[in-house]
Formats: C-alpha cells, sequence, structure tokens
C-alpha cells in the first residue's frame, strides 16, 4: 500500500527495513530529517538498534566504521561540509573494505554558505572507493538503500555505498512511496555475516601501516572489483529487486526515448524528471531526442554508456556540479570515454552546461534554450542563467 510521506521519512523507515545494528550522525541540514526519523523508531521500540549522539560527522563515520568493523550492519547520513568532515574517515572506511551504507543529501558546500542543493559535495569523495548511486525520484531512493546494502555486502564486494538524494528536492518533498513488507525485504537482504571481522577470538588487523610494497596493490584491488564484480553485482541486484519487489529498478543506467534518438540529455538525480517533461515536448515537435540518467556514477558504466550512444550525433551534458578550472565531472568523464577510453569509432559532439548551484532553480524553458544553443556551439562548462548583475557583489 503506498503511503504519502516526506522523502526523509520515507528514507528513514526503508533503512528501518534493513534491520542495522547500528546508527550514528549528526545532524546537518538537509539530512536531519533521516536520523530523527531514525532515532524515533529506536526510541519507540520499532527498530532494534543503537543510535549513538556523536559531537560531529568524523565521530560518526568514525562510529559505523567501528561497528561494522566487529560484524554489525550500519547506517549514516550527511550533507555538504559534514560529508567534508568524514572525507578522512570515509576514505579509511573504503580502503579497509568495510560495507558502510549512508545517504548523502546533495548540497552546496561553502563559502558563501548556502544550504540548498546541487551535487559539488559529493564530488569532492568521487576518489576513495565508495560506490556511488544517485536516485531520481523518492520512491528510487527508498528502493536504491536496500538495494546498496545487498551490494556493499556481497562477498565479492564489501565496500562502501552512498545513495545521494537531492538536498530538499526530495527530502523534504513529499510524494507516494510503496514501502515494502518486512518479510520481503528479510527475503532480498540476508543478515551481515562478513567473512572478516574484529573478533578476539580469531583476531585479524584492518586499516594497518602499509608501506609502498603493499599499497599500490590495494588500490589495484578496489579499481578491479569496482570494474569487474560491482559493475555485474549492481545490475544483478537491481534485477533480483524487480522480479522480487516488482517494481522496475534500472541498475547502472536508465535510457528514455532513445530508440532514435540523435541527440541524448545526460545527467544525474531529480533534475532528470525535468529533462524527460522536456524530451516529451520536444519529440511531439518531431525532434529525435532522449536521455540517459546516470544512476551508478562511481564505478561509472563506460561500456552500458558506451552502447547507449553508439548512434548519438550529439550529447548534451546537464550537471548540477563545477571542477572549478576544468569543467564538470560528469561530462569530464563522458569526454573521456568517448574520445580518448574507448576507440569509439562514433564521435558525437559533446556540450556540457553546469545549472542549478546553490538550488537555483532549473526550468524547463532553460533546458529547451540548451537544446537550441547545442545545435549549432559546443560549449564545455557553460554555466545557465548567470545573472550579470550580480557579478560584481560577488567577486
Amino acid at each position: 500500500m503506498k503511503q504519502f510521506l516526506e522523502g526523509a521519512v520515507a528514507i528513514a523507515r526503508t533503512v528501518a527495513l534493513c534491520r542495522p545494528g547500528v546508527i550514528s550522525a549528526y545532524p546537518i541540514t538537509p539530512q536531519t530529517h533521516i536520523v530523527e526519523e531514525l532515532s524515533s523508531l529506536i526510541a519507540n521500540g520499532e527498530l532494534n538498534a543503537e543510535f549513538v549522539n556523536v559531537e560531529s560527522e568524523h565521530s560518526a563515520a568514525s562510529c559505523v566504521l567501528g561497528a561494522v568493523a566487529t560484524g554489525v550492519r550500519a547506517y549514516s547520513s550527511t550533507s555538504s561540509q559534514g560529508l567534508l568532515l568524514m572525507a578522512e574517515v570515509l576514505f579509511n572506511i573504503a580502503g579497509m573494505r568495510l560495507p558502510v551504507v549512508m545517504c548523502c543529501v546533495n548540497r552546496a558546500v561553502s563559502a558563501p554558505l548556502n544550504i540548498w542543493n546541487d551535487q559539488q559535495d559529493i564530488m569532492t569523495v568521487r576518489d576513495a572507493g565508495i560506490i556511488l548511486l544517485f536516485a531520481e525520484t523518492i520512491q528510487e531512493a527508498c528502493d536504491l538503500h536496500i538495494q546498496a546494502f545487498k551490494i556493499a555486502e556481497h562477498k565479492e564486494v564489501m565496500l562502501p555505498v552512498i545513495v545521494n538524494i537531492d538536498g530538499y528536492i526530495l527530502s523534504h518533498g513529499y510524494e507516494p512511496v510503496e514501502l515494502p513488507l518486512q518479510e520481503t525485504v528479510d527475503k532480498f537482504l540476508p543478515p551481515y555475516n562478513p567473512a572478516y571481522k574484529l573478533d578476539v577470538d580469531n583476531p585479524v588487523t584492518l586499516g594497518p601501516l602499509s608501506g609502498p610494497e603493499y599499497y599500490l596493490e590495494t588500490r589495484y584491488a578496489i579499481q578491479q572489483t569496482m570494474n569487474n564484480e560491482v559493475i555485474k553485482i549492481i545490475s544483478q541486484v537491481a534485477k533480483e529487486f524487480t522480479d522480487l519487489f516488482g517494481r522496475e529498478s534500472y541498475g547502472l543506467v536508465e535510457s528514455y526515448k532513445l530508440d532514435d534518438a540523435e541527440t541524448v540529455f545526460v545527467a544525474m538525480g531529480s533534475i532528470c524528471g525535468v529533462i524527460k517533461e522536456v524530451v516529451d515536448e520536444l519529440r511531439d515537435k518531431g525532434e529525435k531526442v532522449g536521455v540517459v540518467r546516470i544512476i551508478s556514477y562511481r564505478p561509472f558504466p563506460n561500456e552500458t554508456l558506451v552502447k547507449l550512444v553508439a548512434s548519438t550525433k550529439k550529447i548534451i551534458v546537464i550537471e548540477k556540479a563545477i571542477s572549478l578550472g576544468s569543467n564538470g565531472p560528469l561530462f569530464t568523464e563522458i569526454s573521456s570515454l568517448l574520445y580518448t577510453t574507448h576507440n569509439n569509432k562514433n564521435k558525437p559532439l559533446i556540450s556540457g552546461y553546469i545549472c542549478g548551484l546553490g538550488g537555483r532553480d532549473v526550468t524547463k524553458e532553460e533546458i529547451v534554450s540548451i537544446y537550441e544553443e547545442s545545435k549549432t556551439q559546443s560549449p564545455t562548462a557553460k554555466f545557465i542563467n548567470v545573472k550579470q548583475e550580480n557579478l560584481g557583489s560577488v567577486i
């Protein structure tokens, strides 16, 4: 049965169905409602777990690291500056191959202080060895959390997963959401039973000092796992989820109206809903356009993406992040993929647009104007909707 729920509440109740034993987080806008709801579920006896209050996000990440290292399923969530404060520990979690699951409620980073949505925060840890998934809707955010635990804890993976949702848009927005039954989640997600953990009866060492003679192999091992096992297991788990829960789950990417598309939008997160509406309207006018929505940003779906855009003439990348001094991170990934990494005979023109930073609205009219401009230009890292009158007060 569907319920009309706030996104953060729906996510928290979904996480509870996954039976975590330890939850630790520090309140930061706009993720706070997730852990508020989880703490209430624990306090009311609806979730049998320990909620550990801590003094910072760094401590919260350390707490869930310790919990998972001792064989207990654990969960945390954060946003923006909180993610930056966690960064040191997140690299440790990935390097120790600990399957922590988190939610990052994506928010702009300071300075200036801004509490609204973009995706610049998560890009700061894209190289940590963490699996990064992006949701378009509240329902998908819930579904990805259930899958995240199964992916992370798979014996061939053992890596952390962060489910990313757009701040306020999904965290505070309301949608009809179908929460599964506990017995269905239990059937899909077995108890956490790692092959290795900290145990006084069977002592092991996690995260020791490693010199040049071993360190390189640790990075190689994570890279191999990402590019081989994780790519396959994300798709496999998505199919298992669809079969059991009866809801479509796309795995690495979602393709939308690509059959005859000559121009393809590529994006991540909730903005894809607006782009799909624009594509529907453009198709009504006879334009051959489609959408590729990236769900798995790490690992990046190289082979899948190449196949999807094999006959595409034009790619328009729209993203809510900028690598200052270079281009948009997603634009850079796709350009590298199609022009250098893969010997792809088709070399589509690629345009990159930066929009929505700091929560600025992105309208359908702006996306249409991007499409029209792309017919004659192929800009990179072009900012949309820059207000020239504001520049004097910020430079």
